[in-house]
């Protein structure tokens, strides 16, 4: 199952992670549905065709015998950011048994500032990075190929040089990178059984589309008798996304508060489901009391130190009459902000200080 959340946030952009607020998800895989899909897991990769190689030496073509992850990425995208780490700790790992990790920089708004970007991340992120052209030639041959809605996006390719494996870098598990490096991960096998699971989500999302949450509710329980218990496991945000549907507020809250607690560690995940309880216009009754809470587990578990999650707490701080907390928050996000980010950062800021709440675009 291709967990995908579109994330809107402040600025406008969208960006995905491994996601939780299903009802999101549920229209992105009902899109991915409807565009025609002509690259899938099995099939030839495309050609390499990047305009610019920022960092490591190119690859022009796939060599057989090695194994490559091309993953498609932003600067300005929050979940991209979170994935470098996880990114570059897979290519520290099997970069000397023929992997090669490639991160493919796509729909950038500041193209120049991209070299600036991994030049800061230093030792964190040391793979192969690359731009995509003007017309956006690898994001069309690649992405929109394969019916992706959005980054971080992965591609594995296999050793002779086809599609193993497409999906959120951060659930790409290291046995099947394994596999793919001994030649053992059957693409076909995989396909086969994506193409059921997407049939089963299918079900939840006629069932959204019509509004008859009695079957969604069903759908759901079939999902989780056919789904593996890995992905069984994120069916508690649809049953989320249900509730607030329904507009069964307490029991909604209730299970917000329990997905929270059972990923404590994600911090993509809490913090946009602390941003959608506090701020989406479909919610009518909120509670700002669980989005403190939740936007505190993510600010926990960053550290501290992830100027988006700072804003999150920030703004909902600022709504529970908060203003000094908030206030000093949003001016930590400023400092740990990137150049392009702060400006924004400040004009929430100024408006803290004026005792305004900022207005969304």
């Amino acid at each position: 199952m291709k967990k995908i959340l579109l994330s809107l946030r402040p600025n406008g952009s969208w960006v995905t992670s491994a996601g939780f607020l299903i009802a999101l998800a549920v229209l992105a895989v009902s899109l991915m549905s409807a565009r025609a899909v002509t690259l899938k897991a099995g099939d030839p990769a495309p050609k390499l065709k990047p305009a610019k190689w920022v960092q490591g030496e190119p690859v022009t073509d796939f060599e057989k015998g090695k194994a490559y992850i091309v993953e498609f990425w932003a600067t300005w995208c929050g979940p991209c950011r979170v994935s470098i780490p996880h990114l570059n700790e897979v290519h520290n790992k099997y970069k000397d048994k023929n992997l090669v990790v490639i991160g493919q920089d796509c729909s950038e708004n500041d193209e120049a500032g991209v070299e600036k970007f991994v030049k800061k991340m230093g030792d964190k992120m040391t793979y192969r990075v690359a731009l995509d052209d003007k017309e956006g030639t690898m994001g069309k041959t690649w992405l929109q190929a394969a019916g992706a809605q959005g980054i971080p996006t992965a591609f594995l390719v296999d050793t002779k040089g086809n599609i193993a494996w497409i999906g959120h870098p951060m659930t790409l598990k290291g046995q099947v990178i394994e596999d793919v490096l001994a030649d053992k991960f059957d693409a076909n096998k995989a396909a086969e059984e994506a193409k059921k699971e997407q049939e089963v989500m299918a079900k939840i999302v006629d069932a959204f589309k019509k509004q008859d949450w009695a079957a969604a509710e069903a759908a759901v329980a079939n999902a989780e008798k056919t789904l593996p218990s890995d992905e069984a496991d994120q069916l508690d945000n649809v049953r989320m996304a249900i509730l607030f549907a329904k507009k069964d507020y307490p029991a909604a809250y209730k299970m917000a508060d329990r997905v929270s607690e059972k990923h404590k560690d994600d911090v993509v995940m809490q913090n946009e489901l602390a941003w959608r309880i506090a701020n989406d216009k479909q919610i009518e009754n909120r509670d700002l009391g669980v989005a403190e809470t939740i936007a505190t587990r993510a600010n926990d578990a960053s550290k501290g130190s992830d100027p988006a999650v700072l804003d999150t707490l920030a703004h909902i701080k600022f709504m529970r009459g908060k203003t000094n907390e908030a206030v000093q928050l949003e001016e930590k996000a400023f400092k740990l902000a990137d150049e392009n980010t702060q400006p924004q950062i400040q004009k929430v800021l100024d408006s803290f200080k004026k005792g305004e709440l900022p207005k969304q675009d």
